[in-house]
């Protein structure tokens, strides 16, 4: 009788290993079937707004307003050895006062995709293929003249493409590239800019009466060094640092003097939706020659190159998808 018992005891754990097991296979292939998503994907559009309206105010004033529309959208794909990261981002403002025109107070575009392949799953080096491109949307001008434009969509624009190195730490959130090999394109697609040399293309050749003989180049290529970080840390829980950095400089036209991109944010988080910007942005590029009233006359003529500087401060809503 006893035997009987142990033998039942003996089935009935077997049975009971049975069933674990096929439930433990069930449930890898539970996973092995689940689809990974490789994809990353960031949807950001906000909106920035001042006012400022007088009525009977003693100490006086124009009435104005501000708008800044801005738009980040990104895909970024990462298995194993690879990553694939591209982003565009849009940003247009204006600026409407009182009993004066509507000013353009930002305008830009700009496209990024990155490549990279490491040799293993541990290095934080990857092989890379850089591509940037940006201009502006709309024309640009000198205020408060508005009869000649001094910029437009795609003059400039500026292509940037090279191979190289980048260092990527995700933990730091820290990303430094480096490319020995890059080409730069410069974009002055209206023919009057160029014919003025505008952006650093060639200009048009002019008779000794200032009659055009042959228009100015509508593309520059350029042949260089580019170094570019990027950094983004988190300081307290509702204050986020973004820094971005590009270094370049041309192999064949006074290498080593050094065109400069700096974009320096603070992003100050309300709440979900609710949220400011202080920023600023530095650029220096030696073939962007600033338009002025050289000898007083109202007319604007070509001068040299000028380091610009924009500072920004803004508060709005922000939608992410």
């Amino acid at each position: 009788m006893d035997t009987v018992k142990a033998d039942t005891v003996k089935i009935a754990t077997v049975k009971a290993d049975s069933t674990e097991i096929d439930t433990a296979v069930a449930d890898t292939i539970k996973v092995v079937n689940e689809k990974i998503d490789y994809w990353k994907k960031t949807n950001k559009v906000g909106v920035n707004l001042s006012e400022v309206a007088f009525i009977n105010w003693n100490s006086g004033g124009n009435n104005s307003f501000s708008a800044l529309l801005h738009g980040l959208f990104g895909r970024k794909y990462k298995k194993e050895l690879l990553n694939w990261n591209s982003t565009l981002a849009v940003k247009y403002g204006f600026n409407a006062q009182e009993g004066r025109e509507l000013r353009k107070t930002e305008d830009h575009l700009e496209i990024n995709s990155n490549f990279g392949y490491r040799r293993d799953s541990v290095s934080n080096w990857y092989y890379s293929a850089k591509f940037n491109f940006n201009t502006q949307l709309t024309y640009g001008y000198r205020y408060p003249n508005t009869d000649s434009p001094i910029s437009k969509f795609m003059a400039p624009g500026y292509a940037f493409l090279g191979v190289g190195t980048e260092y990527s730490a995700p933990e730091e959130d820290l990303t430094v590239y480096i490319s020995p090999v890059t080409q730069k394109s410069t974009f002055v697609l209206d023919q009057a800019l160029a014919n003025e040399g505008m952006f650093g293309v060639q200009p048009a050749i002019k008779d000794a009466e200032g009659n055009i003989l042959k228009d100015g180049e509508r593309i520059r290529t350029e042949f260089g060094f580019l170094l570019s970080s990027a950094f983004t840390k988190q300081i307290f829980d509702n204050i986020g640092l973004n820094q971005q950095l590009k270094l370049y400089s041309d192999y064949l036209n006074k290498f080593g003097n050094i065109d400069v991109d700096w974009e320096l944010n603070l992003d100050l988080q309300v709440n979900d939706y609710v949220k400011a910007n202080v920023g600023s942005h530095l650029r220096y590029d030696d073939d962007v020659k600033f338009k002025q009233d050289l000898d007083g006359d109202g007319k604007l003529e070509t001068g040299g190159p000028k380091v610009q500087f924009k500072q920004l401060l803004g508060v709005g809503v922000v939608y992410t998808f």
